[in-house]
């Protein structure tokens, strides 16, 4: 048996209509009223507000067809795959979002069906979500436009809890409170024992300096370029940025900072240009080079004493150029110095040495060695002038304290030279130049690339001043 029930109208009992019939619309409701389903009550036939139903049951890992008023996660782990939209109806609304953070190495293609478009793009032209975490919504307007984004999102960090690099290896020394620093004056091992995370700290920040280079030896008549100091390269991550790095270091893009894995990283710290026995014509030994990881930084060019009327100037090419030496006397020829950034890198390892020559108003003096922080001072010559200072090296404070290393070596002049006209060692370990009589060109300073300062004339024993050794420093933030 069905029984029926007809009304026109339900009142609450304050009299108000809270449900009514006219003219085949329903109210629902009085004015103030909120009309709510039951829990687990559902509803159908009373249209779409510009939201979607989510296929949380259902995660995408292939090719599918949409249906209008759902969204769906995808998952591109697996590899790249389309989403075909349905056919565009006006109000028709799509959702798409990235499931775990893979579309930017797996992307998505969004499909059009048939000859509609997106965003008033071309007819079937297919949009690519190529960005970790993105998402967007589609709606589909008419003929003209076809669907419309009209929300795009993307996330910022994983919702996950710092980690940081755990690592041993050379000296270790703690930092501004939360950094690591391992300073490695001689070869050894950097080993990363465990990887952080971007909360916390998965790269690392370095400073890779070589040996410099020995300054050139000088003779009777005419004195030598100093030698240049060695190859300085800095780079300071992101995540490490509490410190003052040097002007030339690389602080973002052109690894800016060093990303590491669990292993062990060979440290190499090069040696200084090996002095050599005065008298020696030959070229100032050049500094070795030094390594971490993908970063070599090249030693420095070793001085050169003139070379006989008619032969090419042999200033020695490096991280930075040595000076370039004095000119034989009657040669009036202006001695070129040796090349710095040589092999050249972005940002530049070092400078050109100084020019040596000529033989002018008795001043047989050579061309200061190039530093990482300017190039070599050329000779002045006349009465008040000198041999080539040495160049500046650069400052950081990488591992806490302001350092200024990678200075350029000092030139030297000769006996005929009244007074001392040697030039200065460059600031940052350069050693200064010789003089005569018997003036010894300082050595570089041992763990700051310094280039050696130029020998004197006539010097007993070795008179060319060896190029300072190199040093590699590593930081990161370790909680």
């Amino acid at each position: 048996m069905t029984s029926t029930i007809k009304v026109n109208t339900i009142q609450n009992t304050c009299g108000a209509d809270i449900i009514k019939e006219s003219g085949n619309t329903i109210t629902l409701g009085a004015s103030g009223d909120t009309v709510t389903l039951a829990s687990g009550a559902s509803q159908t036939g009373f249209g779409r507000t510009g939201t979607v139903d989510w296929q949380t049951g259902s995660i995408k890992t292939a090719t599918f067809t949409a249906v209008s008023g759902e969204g769906y996660f995808c998952n591109t782990a697996g590899g790249s795959f389309e989403v075909d939209l349905p056919a565009g109806s006006a109000g028709a609304i799509v959702s798409i979002q990235d499931y775990n953070n893979t579309f930017d190495s797996n992307s998505l293609t969004i499909d059009p069906n048939g000859s509609e478009k997106i965003n008033g793009g071309e007819a079937g032209g297919i949009i690519e979500l190529t960005t970790e975490g993105e998402g967007v919504t589609l709606v589909y307007i008419d003929s003209t436009v076809g669907w419309r984004s009209i929300h795009q999102s993307t996330f910022a960090d994983q919702s996950e809890n710092p980690a940081f690099i755990t690592a041993t290896g050379g000296t270790i020394t703690t930092v501004c409170t939360d950094y690591k620093v391992h300073t490695f004056t001689g070869p050894g091992t950097f080993t990363v024992c465990s990887v952080g995370n971007s909360a916390g700290s998965n790269t690392v920040s370095y400073m890779v300096i070589a040996g410099g280079g020995e300054g050139g030896s000088a003779a009777p008549s005419n004195g030598a370029g100093g030698g240049g100091a060695g190859g300085y390269r800095e780079g300071r991550t992101p995540q490490c940025n509490s410190w003052t790095a040097s002007p030339t270091a690389c602080t973002s893009g052109c690894n800016a900072g060093l990303p590491v894995s669990a292993q062990g990283y060979p440290i190499t710290v090069g040696a200084g240009g090996a002095q050599q026995p005065q008298p020696s014509n030959n070229l100032g030994n050049p500094g070795s080079n030094s390594i971490f990881s993908t970063i070599t930084s090249t030693g420095g060019g070793g001085g050169k004493l003139d070379s006989p009327a008619g032969e090419p100037t042999a200033a020695g090419d490096g991280g930075s150029g040595s000076g370039g030496a004095a000119s034989s006397p009657g040669n009036a020829v202006r001695r070129n110095a040796g090349s710095g950034n040589t092999p050249p890198v972005s940002p530049s390892q070092g400078n050109n040495g100084g020019a040596g020559g000529p033989n002018s108003d008795s001043l047989f003096g050579g061309g200061g060695g190039g530093g990482a922080g300017a190039v070599g001072q050329a000779v002045t010559p006349g009465p008040s002038g000198k041999a080539g200072n040495g160049g500046c090296g650069t400052t950081s404070s990488i591992n806490g304290t302001p350092t200024l290393r990678a200075g350029g070596g000092g030139a030297s002049s000769t006996a005929c030279s009244p007074g001392d006209k040697r030039g200065l060692a460059g600031p940052g370990g350069g050693g200064i130049g010789g003089f005569a009589p018997n003036g010894d060109g300082g050595a570089g300073t041992a763990n700051t690339g310094g280039g050696g300062g130029a020998g004197g004339y006539p010097a007993a024993g070795s008179a060319r001043g060896a190029g300072g050794s190199g040093i590699v420093i590593i930081r990161y933030k370790f909680q």
